[in-house]
């Protein structure tokens, strides 16, 4: 039995993470702004669920943190899958704003306190939902893709530390392409995942210790297309 903390998990992807870890007997702690969307998971469960309601924005993260973790007795999975994106063809501050706050500030602080956990136990792991959008900048969501990317590198940093120390902390970069959920938002969306597909797949990495996953399986190939797409023709999709 897993003891997991989940960070986003009143709705989408989050949501669905933290009903399959229940679902296989494991202890789920599970965050997000809206109380009565953790509840609602938490009546179906109730001896395995532990909620914190908090805006990852705000000034508390940690300390709902560590009381979930004590509640849960431990902590061997952390997964970040907070995350905000809009389009901002005009280049709106407050929606960048908003994007670097929950995309990169409040995942850096739970993320890094979540890493430092494991150090000291001696071992963990680390998920977090980044994107396919973090290979390539996006002139209609240009915070977006720039978050994403912060949260992909920063993974592969932690992994780099983990193994440098020599220890079992492992790190596990998710990145989605479209998924069937609220965020999923636009008219040129394509290759659309059912959730209960892309979390599967999801869950597979996690278990595996995949250092880097695209989901589903087919955006490896987007992946590696705008890795070596030059410049002179990327600018005419980006």
């Amino acid at each position: 039995m897993k003891k997991v903390i989940i960070i986003g998990a009143t709705s989408g992807i989050g949501k669905a993470l933290a009903i399959r870890y229940l679902k296989a007997g494991h202890r789920v702690g599970i965050t997000g702004r809206r109380a009565h969307l953790l509840d609602e998971i938490k009546q179906y469960y109730p001896q395995q669920t532990f909620t914190a309601a908090f805006d990852v924005t705000g000034n508390e993260n940690i300390v709902h943190l560590e009381q979930l973790i004590e509640q849960l007795q431990g902590m061997d999975l952390f997964i970040y899958n907070s995350g905000y994106g809009e389009a901002s063809k005009e280049l709106n501050w407050a929606m960048d704003k908003k994007t670097t706050l929950i995309n990169v500030n409040g995942f850096a602080e739970t993320t890094n306190y979540a890493f430092n956990y494991f150090v000291k136990q001696g071992h963990g792991q680390i998920a977090a939902i980044s994107s396919i959008s973090a290979y390539r900048g996006n002139s209609w969501a240009p915070a977006y893709g720039a978050s994403k990317a912060y949260i992909s590198n920063y993974m592969e940093a932690l992994s780099i530390k983990a193994y440098r120390m020599k220890l079992p902390i492992h790190i596990t970069d998710i990145q989605p392409g479209f998924v069937l959920t609220d965020m999923a938002k636009g008219n040129k969306l394509f290759w659309m995942a059912p959730l209960e597909k892309a979390t599967t797949q999801m869950i597979e990495a996690i278990e595996k210790k995949k250092r880097r996953v695209q989901i589903t399986k087919r955006w490896a190939i987007v992946a590696w297309l705008l890795k070596w797409l030059p410049f002179s023709l990327y600018k005419k999709l980006g």
